[in-house]
């Protein structure tokens, strides 16, 4: 059975007795009733893990780190997900499967079809809320490294910044599909997978992201939903470049 992981923001080393977090330490005491002495792991998302024994002062919590593990659990490429916002809390699911997948970055995309606009306190209160399930993610699945989430952007002010590696447009009608764009692409280090929201991407969006250099495979005979396309292509484009 594996242990309890926890990230904690705070800097953290070996030998070292750390206070806890207070939702941190409310976690795992009073969620998970953990114990006086129990194992526990904890991360602070620049790699590596720490064992390490709780200790319990009332309401508070500490933590006695053992020494560091530089246990990784990443892929050995770079994969961001650029997804168009969808609609209620697909959001929720989509973040936290790309962080089991693996993605290094999710970066949610205001496009034209998007029924979802987020903006001032709205806004923060989802992106924080966005990155505290990737966080839980990345507790439940093994990963020492926390998935970045960035402020939603318009597909243009998007593809406006500068690129780190190819960007690719899942479309249904493209003439290319994954497999056999991937196999053109040796040595590939890492990539960008876009997918719209619900309705896809208006012709528009399609013909700036083309005139920027992004290039549109489809994913198979079907059409999926927002909330699928994205993690599949995370999935295949893992196993396809051996990834996995």
């Amino acid at each position: 059975m594996s242990l309890p992981r926890f990230y904690c923001d705070l800097p953290l080393a070996a030998g070292q007795r750390v206070r806890l977090p207070q939702d941190l330490a409310h976690h795992a005491i009073r969620v998970l009733r953990l114990r006086e002495g129990a194992d526990i792991v904890l991360f602070d998302g620049k790699g590596g893990e720490y064992p390490a024994q709780l200790q319990i002062d009332g309401k508070d919590g500490h933590a006695v780190l053992g020494r560091h593990l530089p246990r990784e659990a990443e892929l050995p490429g770079r994969i961001v997900l650029a997804q168009g916002l969808p609609s209620g809390d697909k959001m929720d699911w989509i973040v936290e499967k790309a962080v089991e997948l693996g993605a290094v970055a999710v970066q949610p995309i205001a496009a034209q079809r998007s029924v979802l606009q987020l903006s001032g306190p709205r806004l923060e209160k989802r992106l924080a809320h966005w990155q505290r399930v990737a966080q839980a993610a990345a507790e439940q699945c093994g990963r020492n490294r926390l998935t970045q989430i960035a402020a939603p952007l318009t597909l243009r002010d998007w593809l406006a910044q500068p690129a780190e590696g190819p960007r690719l447009m899942c479309h249904p009608q493209a003439s290319d599909d994954l497999s056999g764009w991937l196999g053109q692409q040796p040595g590939l280090a890492g990539l960008t997978l876009m997918v719209g929201p619900e309705g896809g991407w208006s012709d528009e969006e399609v013909a700036a992201a083309r005139a920027a250099g992004v290039a549109a495979v489809r994913l198979g005979p079907r059409v999926l939903r927002t909330e699928t396309a994205g993690l599949a292509l995370i999935a295949s484009v893992s196993a396809l470049l051996g990834w996995l």
